[in-house]
Protein backbone atom coordinates (compact mmCIF):
# COMPACT_ATOMS: atom_id res chain seq x y z
CA UNK A 1 0.00 0.00 0.00
CA UNK A 2 1.34 3.01 -0.94
CA UNK A 3 2.14 5.53 1.38
CA UNK A 4 0.61 9.07 1.18
CA UNK A 5 2.27 12.20 2.45
CA UNK A 6 0.31 15.37 0.99
CA UNK A 7 -3.56 15.95 1.32
CA UNK A 8 -5.19 15.50 -1.40
CA UNK A 9 -7.57 12.47 -3.35
CA UNK A 10 -6.12 9.53 -4.83
CA UNK A 11 -7.30 6.59 -6.57
CA UNK A 12 -6.41 3.10 -6.55
CA UNK A 13 -7.31 0.24 -8.31
CA UNK A 14 -7.67 -3.20 -7.07
CA UNK A 15 -7.26 -6.27 -8.71
CA UNK A 16 -9.96 -8.87 -7.62
CA UNK A 17 -10.30 -10.89 -10.69
CA UNK A 18 -7.44 -13.79 -11.27
CA UNK A 19 -5.35 -13.84 -13.94
CA UNK A 20 -6.78 -16.05 -17.20
CA UNK A 21 -5.19 -18.53 -19.40
CA UNK A 22 -4.16 -17.60 -22.49
CA UNK A 23 -4.43 -21.05 -24.86
CA UNK A 24 -1.38 -21.95 -27.06
CA UNK A 25 -2.10 -23.65 -30.29
CA UNK A 26 -2.06 -27.18 -30.03
CA UNK A 27 -0.89 -28.79 -33.54
CA UNK A 28 2.00 -26.78 -34.84
CA UNK A 29 3.86 -29.76 -36.45
CA UNK A 30 8.07 -29.22 -37.01
CA UNK A 31 9.19 -31.60 -40.36
CA UNK A 32 12.60 -32.47 -40.87
CA UNK A 33 14.09 -33.59 -43.84
CA UNK A 34 15.82 -32.12 -47.25
CA UNK A 35 14.63 -29.74 -49.64
CA UNK A 36 15.58 -27.60 -53.06
CA UNK A 37 16.82 -24.80 -51.23
CA UNK A 38 18.80 -25.49 -47.76
CA UNK A 39 19.75 -25.57 -45.10
CA UNK A 40 17.32 -23.05 -43.26
CA UNK A 41 14.49 -22.83 -41.10
CA UNK A 42 11.39 -20.97 -41.71
CA UNK A 43 7.67 -21.13 -40.54
CA UNK A 44 5.29 -21.55 -42.82
CA UNK A 45 1.68 -21.24 -43.21
CA UNK A 46 0.78 -22.66 -46.86
CA UNK A 47 2.88 -24.46 -50.13
CA UNK A 48 2.99 -21.31 -51.78
CA UNK A 49 4.94 -20.32 -48.43
CA UNK A 50 7.24 -23.41 -48.60
CA UNK A 51 7.89 -23.31 -52.26
CA UNK A 52 9.15 -19.64 -52.25
CA UNK A 53 11.41 -20.17 -49.39
CA UNK A 54 12.57 -24.41 -49.90
CA UNK A 55 11.91 -24.60 -53.65
CA UNK A 56 10.13 -27.39 -55.24
CA UNK A 57 10.35 -31.09 -54.93
CA UNK A 58 13.44 -33.18 -56.48
CA UNK A 59 12.39 -34.75 -59.94
CA UNK A 60 12.28 -38.17 -60.02
CA UNK A 61 14.80 -40.29 -62.59
CA UNK A 62 12.62 -42.41 -64.62
CA UNK A 63 12.66 -44.32 -67.31
CA UNK A 64 10.35 -45.17 -70.01
CA UNK A 65 10.97 -48.49 -72.01
CA UNK A 66 8.59 -48.08 -74.94
CA UNK A 67 7.63 -49.78 -78.22
CA UNK A 68 5.07 -49.49 -80.82
CA UNK A 69 2.24 -52.08 -80.43
CA UNK A 70 1.72 -53.97 -83.79
CA UNK A 71 -1.55 -54.31 -83.76
CA UNK A 72 -3.14 -50.60 -82.96
CA UNK A 73 0.26 -48.81 -84.32
CA UNK A 74 0.54 -46.83 -81.07
CA UNK A 75 3.20 -46.60 -78.86
CA UNK A 76 3.29 -48.70 -75.14
CA UNK A 77 5.09 -47.45 -72.43
CA UNK A 78 6.47 -49.35 -69.25
CA UNK A 79 7.77 -46.58 -66.53
CA UNK A 80 10.58 -47.90 -64.18
CA UNK A 81 12.49 -45.93 -61.19
CA UNK A 82 15.85 -47.15 -61.11
CA UNK A 83 16.34 -46.16 -57.32
CA UNK A 84 12.99 -47.86 -56.12
CA UNK A 85 12.62 -52.07 -55.64
CA UNK A 86 9.00 -51.76 -55.09
CA UNK A 87 7.65 -49.07 -57.34
CA UNK A 88 7.89 -45.33 -58.28
CA UNK A 89 9.27 -43.91 -54.70
CA UNK A 90 11.15 -40.03 -54.39
CA UNK A 91 14.45 -40.36 -53.01
CA UNK A 92 13.72 -37.17 -50.98
CA UNK A 93 10.45 -36.90 -49.36
CA UNK A 94 9.80 -33.37 -47.50
CA UNK A 95 8.06 -31.70 -50.41
CA UNK A 96 5.62 -34.28 -51.07
CA UNK A 97 5.05 -34.64 -46.90
CA UNK A 98 4.37 -31.13 -46.62
CA UNK A 99 1.61 -30.76 -49.61
CA UNK A 100 -0.06 -33.94 -48.01
CA UNK A 101 0.04 -32.38 -44.71
CA UNK A 102 -1.81 -29.13 -46.18
CA UNK A 103 -4.13 -31.72 -47.92
CA UNK A 104 -5.20 -33.00 -44.61
CA UNK A 105 -6.41 -30.19 -43.10
CA UNK A 106 -3.01 -28.68 -41.64
CA UNK A 107 -2.19 -25.30 -40.73
CA UNK A 108 1.49 -23.06 -40.29
CA UNK A 109 4.14 -25.53 -39.34
CA UNK A 110 7.87 -25.62 -38.91
CA UNK A 111 9.95 -26.65 -41.56
CA UNK A 112 13.82 -27.93 -40.63
CA UNK A 113 16.16 -28.06 -44.09
CA UNK A 114 18.63 -30.36 -43.34
CA UNK A 115 20.39 -29.58 -46.40
CA UNK A 116 19.62 -29.46 -50.44
CA UNK A 117 18.73 -32.08 -52.53
CA UNK A 118 23.12 -32.54 -53.50
CA UNK A 119 23.00 -33.39 -49.50
CA UNK A 120 23.29 -36.83 -48.59
CA UNK A 121 21.22 -38.48 -46.20
CA UNK A 122 22.89 -38.26 -43.07
CA UNK A 123 21.84 -39.06 -39.35
CA UNK A 124 24.00 -36.07 -37.68
CA UNK A 125 21.82 -33.68 -39.82
CA UNK A 126 18.44 -34.86 -37.83
CA UNK A 127 19.96 -34.98 -34.58
CA UNK A 128 21.28 -31.65 -35.18
CA UNK A 129 18.29 -30.26 -36.10
CA UNK A 130 16.39 -31.76 -33.34
CA UNK A 131 19.29 -29.76 -31.07
CA UNK A 132 17.55 -26.64 -33.03
CA UNK A 133 14.24 -27.83 -32.33
CA UNK A 134 14.66 -27.57 -28.98
CA UNK A 135 15.10 -24.55 -28.89
CA UNK A 136 11.52 -23.49 -30.72
CA UNK A 137 8.64 -23.31 -28.14
CA UNK A 138 5.77 -23.68 -30.64
CA UNK A 139 6.16 -26.35 -32.23
CA UNK A 140 3.80 -29.12 -30.57
CA UNK A 141 4.47 -32.06 -33.03
CA UNK A 142 7.54 -33.77 -34.24
CA UNK A 143 7.44 -35.20 -37.87
CA UNK A 144 10.83 -36.57 -38.49
CA UNK A 145 9.80 -37.05 -43.04
CA UNK A 146 12.81 -37.78 -44.36
CA UNK A 147 14.49 -39.81 -41.77
CA UNK A 148 12.53 -43.13 -43.17
CA UNK A 149 15.14 -43.10 -46.08
CA UNK A 150 17.77 -43.91 -43.61
CA UNK A 151 19.20 -46.80 -42.65
CA UNK A 152 16.86 -48.90 -39.86
CA UNK A 153 19.07 -47.99 -36.98
CA UNK A 154 19.91 -44.54 -37.45
CA UNK A 155 15.78 -43.82 -38.13
CA UNK A 156 15.17 -45.37 -34.42
CA UNK A 157 18.14 -43.23 -32.71
CA UNK A 158 16.40 -40.52 -34.28
CA UNK A 159 12.95 -40.96 -33.38
CA UNK A 160 14.34 -42.00 -29.77
CA UNK A 161 15.85 -38.68 -29.51
CA UNK A 162 12.68 -37.01 -30.54
CA UNK A 163 10.50 -39.13 -27.96
CA UNK A 164 13.34 -37.93 -24.99
CA UNK A 165 12.65 -34.38 -26.53
CA UNK A 166 9.37 -34.57 -25.76
CA UNK A 167 9.71 -35.91 -22.61
CA UNK A 168 12.49 -33.53 -21.36
CA UNK A 169 10.53 -30.13 -22.75
CA UNK A 170 6.19 -31.57 -21.95
CA UNK A 171 5.29 -29.62 -24.61
CA UNK A 172 5.58 -31.62 -27.77
CA UNK A 173 4.04 -34.95 -29.10
CA UNK A 174 5.80 -37.27 -31.99
CA UNK A 175 4.27 -38.77 -34.69
CA UNK A 176 6.32 -41.98 -35.98
CA UNK A 177 6.24 -43.96 -39.42
CA UNK A 178 6.58 -47.96 -38.98
CA UNK A 179 9.74 -47.98 -42.32
CA UNK A 180 9.21 -50.40 -44.80
CA UNK A 181 6.16 -51.71 -42.86
CA UNK A 182 8.41 -53.64 -40.93
CA UNK A 183 6.54 -54.07 -37.10
CA UNK A 184 8.30 -56.60 -35.71
CA UNK A 185 11.49 -54.08 -36.44
CA UNK A 186 9.99 -51.32 -35.44
CA UNK A 187 8.90 -52.47 -31.95
CA UNK A 188 12.25 -54.33 -31.46
CA UNK A 189 14.38 -51.62 -32.13
CA UNK A 190 12.01 -48.27 -30.61
CA UNK A 191 12.83 -48.94 -27.14
CA UNK A 192 11.25 -48.91 -23.92
CA UNK A 193 11.70 -45.22 -22.58
CA UNK A 194 9.36 -42.13 -23.02
CA UNK A 195 6.53 -44.14 -24.91
CA UNK A 196 3.61 -42.10 -24.28
CA UNK A 197 5.22 -39.14 -25.86
CA UNK A 198 4.65 -40.88 -29.37
CA UNK A 199 2.06 -42.68 -31.48
CA UNK A 200 3.29 -44.75 -35.07
CA UNK A 201 1.10 -45.69 -37.55
CA UNK A 202 0.91 -47.53 -40.10
CA UNK A 203 1.07 -48.70 -43.33
CA UNK A 204 2.31 -46.26 -46.57
CA UNK A 205 -0.53 -44.09 -48.45
CA UNK A 206 -0.79 -44.20 -51.75
CA UNK A 207 -1.81 -40.86 -52.27
CA UNK A 208 -3.16 -38.67 -55.24
CA UNK A 209 -0.08 -36.25 -55.39
CA UNK A 210 1.86 -36.39 -58.81
CA UNK A 211 6.06 -36.82 -59.17
CA UNK A 212 7.91 -33.97 -59.77
CA UNK A 213 9.65 -34.50 -63.46
CA UNK A 214 12.43 -33.14 -65.18
CA UNK A 215 12.13 -34.08 -68.95
CA UNK A 216 15.79 -33.71 -69.56
CA UNK A 217 16.50 -36.77 -66.82
CA UNK A 218 13.42 -38.99 -68.41
CA UNK A 219 14.87 -41.51 -70.22
CA UNK A 220 12.94 -43.19 -73.01
CA UNK A 221 14.61 -46.52 -74.26
CA UNK A 222 12.93 -46.96 -77.25
CA UNK A 223 12.50 -50.74 -78.18
CA UNK A 224 10.14 -51.08 -81.34
CA UNK A 225 12.41 -53.62 -83.47
CA UNK A 226 13.15 -57.16 -82.69
CA UNK A 227 16.79 -56.76 -83.14
CA UNK A 228 18.64 -53.55 -81.85
CA UNK A 229 18.42 -50.61 -84.87
CA UNK A 230 21.31 -50.24 -86.88
CA UNK A 231 23.74 -47.23 -87.20
CA UNK A 232 24.21 -46.03 -90.87
CA UNK A 233 26.63 -42.98 -92.10
CA UNK A 234 28.11 -41.50 -95.23
CA UNK A 235 31.11 -39.00 -95.72
CA UNK A 236 31.17 -36.15 -97.45
CA UNK A 237 33.29 -35.38 -99.49
CA UNK A 238 34.24 -39.35 -99.38
CA UNK A 239 37.51 -40.09 -98.06
CA UNK A 240 37.99 -36.34 -96.94
CA UNK A 241 39.57 -36.08 -93.39
CA UNK A 242 38.52 -32.70 -92.72
CA UNK A 243 34.39 -33.47 -94.54
CA UNK A 244 31.73 -34.17 -92.37
CA UNK A 245 29.26 -37.38 -91.72
CA UNK A 246 25.98 -37.70 -92.34
CA UNK A 247 24.57 -41.00 -89.76
CA UNK A 248 21.34 -42.75 -89.10
CA UNK A 249 20.10 -44.74 -86.21
CA UNK A 250 17.17 -46.66 -86.40
CA UNK A 251 15.37 -49.64 -88.03
CA UNK A 252 17.13 -52.26 -89.70
CA UNK A 253 14.64 -52.13 -92.89
CA UNK A 254 15.22 -48.10 -93.33
CA UNK A 255 16.98 -46.63 -96.35
CA UNK A 256 18.22 -43.61 -95.38
CA UNK A 257 18.88 -41.17 -97.93
CA UNK A 258 21.19 -37.87 -98.18
CA UNK A 259 20.59 -35.16 -101.14
CA UNK A 260 22.86 -32.07 -101.42
CA UNK A 261 21.60 -29.60 -103.39
CA UNK A 262 23.34 -26.62 -105.09
CA UNK A 263 20.87 -23.75 -104.62
CA UNK A 264 21.62 -20.00 -104.23
CA UNK A 265 25.18 -19.31 -103.30
CA UNK A 266 23.65 -16.34 -101.71
CA UNK A 267 21.48 -17.79 -99.39
CA UNK A 268 21.65 -19.81 -96.22
CA UNK A 269 22.39 -23.71 -96.00
CA UNK A 270 18.38 -24.79 -95.66
CA UNK A 271 18.25 -28.03 -94.33
CA UNK A 272 14.71 -30.18 -94.64
CA UNK A 273 14.04 -33.95 -93.53
CA UNK A 274 11.38 -36.24 -94.86
CA UNK A 275 9.94 -38.70 -93.08
CA UNK A 276 8.29 -41.12 -95.82
CA UNK A 277 11.37 -42.34 -96.69
CA UNK A 278 13.66 -40.75 -94.47
CA UNK A 279 15.76 -38.76 -96.78
CA UNK A 280 17.67 -35.41 -95.20
CA UNK A 281 18.18 -32.37 -98.05
CA UNK A 282 20.60 -29.92 -97.57
CA UNK A 283 20.13 -27.24 -99.73
CA UNK A 284 22.03 -23.65 -101.16
CA UNK A 285 25.80 -25.10 -100.93
CA UNK A 286 26.67 -23.60 -104.41
CA UNK A 287 30.03 -21.71 -104.07
CA UNK A 288 31.88 -24.31 -102.23
CA UNK A 289 30.14 -23.49 -98.61
CA UNK A 290 32.74 -25.98 -96.52
CA UNK A 291 31.35 -29.10 -94.08
CA UNK A 292 31.86 -27.22 -90.86
CA UNK A 293 29.36 -24.61 -92.28
CA UNK A 294 27.09 -27.16 -92.59
CA UNK A 295 27.39 -28.77 -88.84
CA UNK A 296 27.24 -25.20 -87.77
CA UNK A 297 23.39 -24.73 -89.76
CA UNK A 298 22.91 -28.16 -87.92
CA UNK A 299 23.02 -27.07 -84.51
CA UNK A 300 20.97 -24.23 -84.66
CA UNK A 301 18.11 -25.55 -86.49
CA UNK A 302 18.18 -29.62 -85.36
CA UNK A 303 15.92 -28.51 -81.91
CA UNK A 304 13.60 -27.22 -84.14
CA UNK A 305 13.23 -30.06 -86.73
CA UNK A 306 11.70 -33.80 -86.50
CA UNK A 307 15.12 -35.18 -86.69
CA UNK A 308 13.35 -38.95 -88.02
CA UNK A 309 17.74 -40.44 -86.64
CA UNK A 310 19.26 -38.20 -88.26
CA UNK A 311 22.51 -36.74 -87.55
CA UNK A 312 25.58 -34.51 -88.52
CA UNK A 313 29.33 -34.45 -87.01
CA UNK A 314 32.65 -32.92 -88.67
CA UNK A 315 35.78 -34.45 -89.50
CA UNK A 316 39.06 -32.82 -88.69
CA UNK A 317 38.19 -28.88 -89.42
CA UNK A 318 35.53 -28.95 -91.51
CA UNK A 319 37.39 -27.67 -94.32
CA UNK A 320 36.40 -29.53 -97.25
CA UNK A 321 33.90 -28.04 -99.77
CA UNK A 322 30.97 -29.85 -100.39
CA UNK A 323 29.81 -31.17 -104.15
CA UNK A 324 25.98 -31.53 -104.78
CA UNK A 325 25.01 -35.37 -105.23
CA UNK A 326 24.14 -36.50 -108.24
CA UNK A 327 20.75 -35.85 -109.59
CA UNK A 328 18.25 -39.07 -107.90
CA UNK A 329 16.92 -40.14 -104.98
CA UNK A 330 20.62 -38.91 -103.27
CA UNK A 331 23.04 -41.19 -101.50
CA UNK A 332 22.69 -43.80 -99.53
CA UNK A 333 23.63 -44.14 -95.91
CA UNK A 334 25.65 -47.64 -95.46
CA UNK A 335 24.97 -49.94 -92.62
CA UNK A 336 28.19 -49.14 -89.75
CA UNK A 337 26.74 -51.35 -87.20
CA UNK A 338 24.11 -51.99 -84.48
CA UNK A 339 23.66 -50.64 -81.48
CA UNK A 340 21.76 -50.63 -77.92
CA UNK A 341 18.54 -49.42 -78.22
CA UNK A 342 18.47 -45.43 -78.31
CA UNK A 343 17.84 -44.11 -75.21
CA UNK A 344 17.12 -39.66 -75.46
CA UNK A 345 16.04 -37.95 -72.78
CA UNK A 346 12.26 -37.40 -73.02
CA UNK A 347 12.74 -33.64 -74.31
CA UNK A 348 14.41 -34.63 -77.04
CA UNK A 349 11.43 -36.44 -78.65
CA UNK A 350 9.33 -34.27 -77.88
CA UNK A 351 9.11 -32.49 -81.57
CA UNK A 352 10.39 -35.62 -84.02
CA UNK A 353 8.13 -38.30 -82.08
CA UNK A 354 5.26 -37.05 -80.69
CA UNK A 355 2.84 -40.18 -80.24
CA UNK A 356 5.79 -41.45 -78.24
CA UNK A 357 6.41 -38.22 -76.03
CA UNK A 358 2.47 -37.82 -75.37
CA UNK A 359 1.78 -41.22 -74.15
CA UNK A 360 4.78 -41.33 -71.99
CA UNK A 361 3.96 -37.93 -70.63
CA UNK A 362 0.24 -39.57 -70.66
CA UNK A 363 1.65 -42.38 -68.51
CA UNK A 364 3.69 -40.25 -66.16
CA UNK A 365 0.73 -38.15 -64.99
CA UNK A 366 -0.88 -41.63 -63.75
CA UNK A 367 1.90 -42.41 -61.45
CA UNK A 368 1.13 -41.32 -57.70
CA UNK A 369 3.43 -41.06 -54.95
CA UNK A 370 3.50 -43.54 -51.83
CA UNK A 371 4.47 -41.71 -48.52
CA UNK A 372 4.70 -42.44 -45.33
CA UNK A 373 1.73 -41.63 -43.18
CA UNK A 374 2.89 -39.27 -40.92
CA UNK A 375 2.79 -36.17 -42.32
CA UNK A 376 -0.87 -36.63 -43.21
CA UNK A 377 -1.51 -37.86 -39.48
CA UNK A 378 -0.05 -34.59 -38.48
CA UNK A 379 -2.96 -32.40 -40.81
CA UNK A 380 -5.83 -35.00 -39.48
CA UNK A 381 -4.20 -33.71 -35.78
CA UNK A 382 -4.06 -30.24 -37.13
CA UNK A 383 -7.92 -30.29 -38.11
CA UNK A 384 -9.74 -32.32 -35.58
CA UNK A 385 -7.90 -30.08 -32.88
CA UNK A 386 -9.83 -27.05 -34.99
CA UNK A 387 -13.28 -28.98 -36.07
CA UNK A 388 -13.34 -30.75 -32.27
CA UNK A 389 -10.67 -30.29 -29.55
CA UNK A 390 -7.24 -31.68 -28.61
CA UNK A 391 -9.60 -33.98 -26.40
CA UNK A 392 -11.06 -35.78 -29.31
CA UNK A 393 -9.38 -39.01 -30.58
CA UNK A 394 -7.60 -37.94 -34.34
CA UNK A 395 -9.06 -41.45 -35.57
CA UNK A 396 -12.28 -42.42 -37.26
CA UNK A 397 -11.20 -39.31 -39.58
CA UNK A 398 -11.05 -39.80 -43.46
CA UNK A 399 -7.57 -39.39 -44.69
CA UNK A 400 -7.62 -36.89 -47.58
CA UNK A 401 -5.69 -36.58 -50.98
CA UNK A 402 -5.57 -40.51 -51.08
CA UNK A 403 -6.02 -43.03 -53.31
CA UNK A 404 -5.59 -45.96 -51.13
CA UNK A 405 -3.11 -47.80 -48.53
CA UNK A 406 0.20 -49.25 -49.65
CA UNK A 407 -1.23 -52.85 -47.61
CA UNK A 408 -4.85 -53.31 -46.57
CA UNK A 409 -6.04 -55.73 -44.24
CA UNK A 410 -8.35 -57.04 -41.81
CA UNK A 411 -9.47 -56.78 -38.22
CA UNK A 412 -7.26 -59.74 -37.81
CA UNK A 413 -5.06 -58.31 -39.00
CA UNK A 414 -5.15 -55.04 -36.48
CA UNK A 415 -5.37 -57.42 -33.49
CA UNK A 416 -1.62 -57.66 -33.18
CA UNK A 417 -0.89 -53.92 -33.89
CA UNK A 418 -3.31 -52.39 -31.64
CA UNK A 419 -2.68 -54.37 -28.55
CA UNK A 420 0.50 -55.76 -28.03
CA UNK A 421 0.44 -58.11 -25.08
CA UNK A 422 4.45 -58.25 -25.02
CA UNK A 423 5.57 -55.22 -24.89
CA UNK A 424 2.36 -52.91 -25.27
CA UNK A 425 3.81 -50.89 -28.13
CA UNK A 426 0.62 -50.17 -30.10
CA UNK A 427 0.67 -49.53 -33.46
CA UNK A 428 -2.36 -47.50 -35.35
CA UNK A 429 -4.06 -48.95 -38.44
CA UNK A 430 -4.88 -46.58 -41.66
CA UNK A 431 -7.53 -48.88 -43.13
CA UNK A 432 -9.41 -48.98 -46.61
CA UNK A 433 -12.88 -49.05 -45.44
CA UNK A 434 -15.92 -50.08 -48.31
CA UNK A 435 -17.92 -46.85 -49.18
CA UNK A 436 -16.13 -45.22 -46.46
CA UNK A 437 -12.31 -44.67 -47.70
CA UNK A 438 -9.51 -44.69 -46.23
CA UNK A 439 -9.51 -44.00 -42.51
CA UNK A 440 -7.59 -43.30 -39.36
CA UNK A 441 -8.14 -46.78 -37.28
CA UNK A 442 -6.58 -46.46 -34.01
CA UNK A 443 -5.84 -43.91 -31.15
CA UNK A 444 -3.15 -45.69 -29.49
CA UNK A 445 0.25 -44.09 -27.89
CA UNK A 446 3.28 -46.44 -28.39
CA UNK A 447 2.50 -46.97 -24.60
CA UNK A 448 -0.75 -49.06 -25.57
CA UNK A 449 -0.81 -50.81 -22.36
CA UNK A 450 -0.55 -47.88 -19.98
CA UNK A 451 -3.74 -47.22 -18.26
CA UNK A 452 -3.06 -44.02 -17.76
CA UNK A 453 -1.05 -42.58 -21.34
CA UNK A 454 -2.91 -45.50 -23.43
CA UNK A 455 -4.47 -43.05 -25.48
CA UNK A 456 -3.02 -40.17 -27.66
CA UNK A 457 -6.32 -37.59 -27.01
CA UNK A 458 -5.54 -38.35 -23.50
CA UNK A 459 -1.58 -37.48 -23.38
CA UNK A 460 -2.20 -34.67 -26.16
CA UNK A 461 -5.05 -33.41 -23.61
CA UNK A 462 -2.47 -33.03 -20.41
CA UNK A 463 0.04 -31.70 -22.80
CA UNK A 464 -2.24 -28.91 -23.55
CA UNK A 465 -3.62 -28.21 -20.15
CA UNK A 466 0.48 -28.35 -18.54
CA UNK A 467 1.71 -26.10 -20.95
CA UNK A 468 -1.36 -23.50 -20.76
CA UNK A 469 -1.21 -23.44 -17.00
CA UNK A 470 3.01 -23.34 -16.56
CA UNK A 471 2.71 -20.13 -18.78
CA UNK A 472 0.03 -18.58 -17.11
CA UNK A 473 1.40 -19.05 -13.91
CA UNK A 474 4.47 -17.30 -14.53
CA UNK A 475 2.81 -14.07 -13.15
CA UNK A 476 3.36 -15.19 -9.43
CA UNK A 477 7.09 -15.80 -10.02
CA UNK A 478 8.36 -13.75 -6.84
CA UNK A 479 5.01 -12.93 -5.85
CA UNK A 480 4.42 -13.16 -1.79
CA UNK A 481 3.85 -16.78 -1.15
CA UNK A 482 0.83 -16.09 0.80
CA UNK A 483 -2.89 -16.89 0.72
CA UNK A 484 -3.31 -14.03 -1.68
CA UNK A 485 -1.15 -15.67 -4.76
CA UNK A 486 -2.61 -19.11 -3.86
CA UNK A 487 -6.23 -17.71 -4.35
CA UNK A 488 -5.50 -16.31 -7.61
CA UNK A 489 -3.36 -19.06 -8.97
CA UNK A 490 -5.71 -21.27 -7.74
CA UNK A 491 -9.27 -19.27 -9.42
CA UNK A 492 -7.12 -18.54 -12.55
CA UNK A 493 -6.75 -21.97 -13.41
CA UNK A 494 -10.08 -23.36 -12.06
CA UNK A 495 -11.74 -20.88 -14.58
CA UNK A 496 -10.00 -22.74 -17.32
CA UNK A 497 -10.41 -26.03 -15.95
CA UNK A 498 -14.48 -24.94 -15.87
CA UNK A 499 -14.06 -23.80 -19.79
CA UNK A 500 -12.52 -27.00 -20.86
CA UNK A 501 -15.53 -28.77 -19.14
CA UNK A 502 -17.97 -26.95 -20.45
CA UNK A 503 -16.50 -27.87 -23.90
CA UNK A 504 -16.53 -31.44 -23.01
CA UNK A 505 -12.60 -31.98 -22.58
CA UNK A 506 -13.35 -33.47 -19.10
CA UNK A 507 -15.78 -36.29 -18.13
CA UNK A 508 -18.17 -35.97 -14.88
CA UNK A 509 -21.76 -34.42 -14.50
CA UNK A 510 -20.69 -31.60 -12.57
CA UNK A 511 -16.94 -29.55 -12.25
CA UNK A 512 -16.62 -31.05 -9.15
CA UNK A 513 -16.66 -34.81 -10.71
CA UNK A 514 -14.27 -33.46 -13.76
CA UNK A 515 -11.27 -31.29 -11.77
CA UNK A 516 -9.97 -30.11 -8.48
CA UNK A 517 -7.51 -27.63 -7.53
CA UNK A 518 -5.79 -27.64 -4.13
CA UNK A 519 -3.08 -25.15 -3.01
CA UNK A 520 -2.51 -23.89 0.44
CA UNK A 521 -0.06 -24.48 3.18
CA UNK A 522 -1.26 -27.94 4.92
CA UNK A 523 -2.86 -29.09 1.54
CA UNK A 524 0.17 -29.15 -0.67
CA UNK A 525 2.51 -26.90 0.95
CA UNK A 526 4.63 -27.69 4.31
CA UNK A 527 6.36 -24.74 6.06
CA UNK A 528 9.51 -25.40 4.68
CA UNK A 529 8.15 -25.54 1.27
CA UNK A 530 7.07 -21.76 2.33
CA UNK A 531 11.00 -21.13 3.43
CA UNK A 532 12.34 -22.79 0.54
CA UNK A 533 10.12 -20.43 -1.89
CA UNK A 534 8.46 -23.47 -3.28
CA UNK A 535 4.22 -22.67 -4.45
CA UNK A 536 2.95 -26.00 -5.07
CA UNK A 537 -0.50 -26.53 -6.58
CA UNK A 538 -2.21 -30.03 -7.08
CA UNK A 539 -4.41 -30.42 -9.95
CA UNK A 540 -6.85 -33.36 -10.81
CA UNK A 541 -8.25 -33.80 -14.05
CA UNK A 542 -10.64 -36.50 -15.39
CA UNK A 543 -10.16 -36.72 -19.29
CA UNK A 544 -12.70 -38.06 -21.10
CA UNK A 545 -11.13 -41.36 -23.29
CA UNK A 546 -12.37 -42.52 -26.39
CA UNK A 547 -14.86 -45.46 -26.67
CA UNK A 548 -12.37 -47.67 -28.61
CA UNK A 549 -14.85 -50.72 -28.07
CA UNK A 550 -18.90 -50.44 -28.67
CA UNK A 551 -20.31 -53.28 -27.64
CA UNK A 552 -24.24 -54.14 -28.35
CA UNK A 553 -25.40 -57.15 -26.19
CA UNK A 554 -28.92 -58.63 -27.92
CA UNK A 555 -30.53 -61.48 -26.19
CA UNK A 556 -34.13 -63.06 -26.56
CA UNK A 557 -36.92 -61.30 -24.82
CA UNK A 558 -39.90 -63.67 -23.75
CA UNK A 559 -43.19 -62.69 -24.86
CA UNK A 560 -45.07 -61.26 -22.10
CA UNK A 561 -48.69 -61.16 -23.21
Amino acid sequence: MPIYKTPGVYVEEISRLPPSVAEVSTAIPAFLGYTEKGPAMARISSLLEYMATFGGAKPTAFVASTKTDPASGLPTVDLVDPGAANGPSPDRLLYYAVSHYFANGGGPCYIFSLGDYASALAKADFLKALNLLALEDEPTLIVLTDAVLLAAGDYFEIAQAALSQCARLKDRFTILDVPKGDVAAFRNQIGIDYLSYGAAYHPYLRTSLNFAIDESKIQVKITDAQVPPTIKEVAFPANDPNGMVVSFQGLEAATPKVQLVGGDNAQAIDITISNGKPTLVITNIAGGKTAKQVVDRWATVKAGLATAGFDIRQQGNGSAALQPTPAGDGADLVKVGGGAPPTPALGDIKLNDTARYNQIKDALSRQRVTLPPSAAIAGIYARVDRDRGVWKAPANVGVMAMIGVDKKMTDADQESLNVDPTAGKSINAIRDFTGKGTIVWGARTLAGNDNEWRYVPVRRLFITIEENTRKASGFAVFEPNDATTWLKVRGMIESYLYSLWERGALAGSTPEAAYYVNVGLGKTMTPQDVLEGRLIVEIGIAAVRPAEFIVLRFMHKLQQA
